[in-house]
């Protein structure tokens, strides 16, 4: 990238787009694989449901269709993008990077691709980054992408985990202007002590995959609920309260809060904690549950489609997750929302195409828990053929 610097460049957003998979696991089935019910989940978390991928979806796929999505709604060529940032803790592999596989599928030839590690807080975290680079001037455009494809990574016999996740992508095209407004504040926190309240214990360097970590259901993810619950209700309104004060605004300034979608009694404290009412804070999490590094802009996508941002409106984005992370950031909305309302149809998923590796085959990606819940009859017609046909079954553990 060549240094385009200018004096008193801003980062706005100027495209955003979502994806969500069509397949949609309620409450009620999940009564019939785990030791839950609607009430007691709904009661706890307000989730009422969350979306699956298919077979043949994964992270980059996803992530590709909102990173049109977005691109689209910005009125730009895949091209015009300069560099590529993906959130995500559920990539497709350890390398390549997931962006560059995002990167190929969009049909951009030019721009830096990597992704971003910092969990539910990724999404928030790669937008920090993009805002760097627009105001230095080493990027003009930048795609920031949250996706998560979380149900492959789930225990179903754990009912404190696998009742909160889903998958699905949100997406934003960060530009730079001298034009006011666009990203006024924002503020980044670690607080690392809390590294192994939500973490996978297995798959890394530090316990690499092995049969036996397999059979220990070490690659399932596992979190220490009640810690992280206390984590999230102090950090979530204070990292956001420091996002706005660097803006120079107070909580009354802000019109709309768009929080991570993991617990609507922690987005209900964090009203609380800002001195706001709920109508300030934007939820979708009863449709989608927790979609970790996706869940901030599949929101923001969905409060700009549905007319609850205008021109000039403040909003504030704020989230945290493993390793505690958090972070906010307060933004000046600048585009016309209406631009993103045809994205959506626009931009089709059968459209758009990951390239997958030659001469390598890959086992059913669906765990069998939820696999058999999917193939019941009348029940989730989702298609579970393999992703590539005629693949051999998974070698059975011993």
């Amino acid at each position: 990238m060549t240094n385009q610097g200018a004096p008193g460049l801003r980062a706005h957003v100027t495209g955003w787009g979502r994806y969500v998979p069509e397949q949609v696991i309620t409450n009620a089935d999940l009564e019939k694989m785990v030791d839950t019910n609607d009430e007691w989940i709904v009661t706890r978390t307000g989730i009422r449901e969350r979306r699956v991928a298919a077979a043949n979806e994964t992270t980059a796929s996803m992530a590709a269709v909102a990173g049109l999505r977005a691109i689209r709604t910005a009125g730009l060529d895949p091209d015009e993008i300069d560099l590529i940032l993906l959130a995500t803790l559920t990539p497709d592999y350890y390398m390549p990077s997931t962006a560059a596989l995002v990167k190929e599928a969009i049909g951009n030839t030019r721009a830096a691709a990597m992704d971003v590690a910092a969990a539910c807080s990724g999404f928030v975290y790669a937008f920090s980054t993009a805002q760097a680079y627009v105001t230095s001037g080493l990027a003009k455009h930048v795609l920031v992408i949250g996706a998560e494809l979380l149900t492959r990574f789930l225990d179903y016999s754990d009912r404190g985990t696998c009742i909160l996740f889903g998958d699905g992508a949100g997406a934003v095209v960060v530009s730079g202007s001298a034009e006011p407004g666009g990203a006024l504040g924002i503020e980044l926190t670690t607080e690392s002590q809390g590294a192994y309240m939500i973490w996978l214990p297995a798959g890394g360097a530090k316990s690499p995959p092995s049969r036996e970590t397999v059979a220990r259901g070490e690659h399932y993810i596992r979190m220490e609920g009640r810690e992280t619950y206390r984590f999230a209700t102090r950090t979530l309104a204070s990292t956001a309260l420091a996002s706005i004060r660097r803006a120079g605004l107070e909580p009354d300034d802000v019109k709309l809060f768009i929080p991570h979608q993991a617990n609507i009694r922690i987005i209900e404290a964090v009203a609380k904690g800002l001195g706001l009412s709920m109508d300030r804070m934007f939820v979708n999490l009863d449709r989608y549950g927790n979609t970790s590094a996706a869940s901030v802009p599949i929101a923001l996508a969905e409060a700009v489609n549905s007319g609850r941002v205008e021109v000039g409106d403040r909003i504030c984005i704020v989230a945290f997750g493993a390793g505690f992370t958090s972070g906010a950031a307060t933004i000046e909305w600048t585009a016309d929302p209406t631009r993103g309302i045809d994205a959506d149809t626009l931009v089709r998923p059968g459209d758009v195409h990951v390239r997958l590796p030659v001469d390598w085959d890959s086992v059913d990606p669906i765990p069998p828990a939820l696999a058999e819940l999917m193939a019941r009859p009348g029940e989730l017609p989702v298609p579970l053929d393999d992703v590539v046909p005629g693949e051999p079954a998974p070698a059975p553990v011993s």
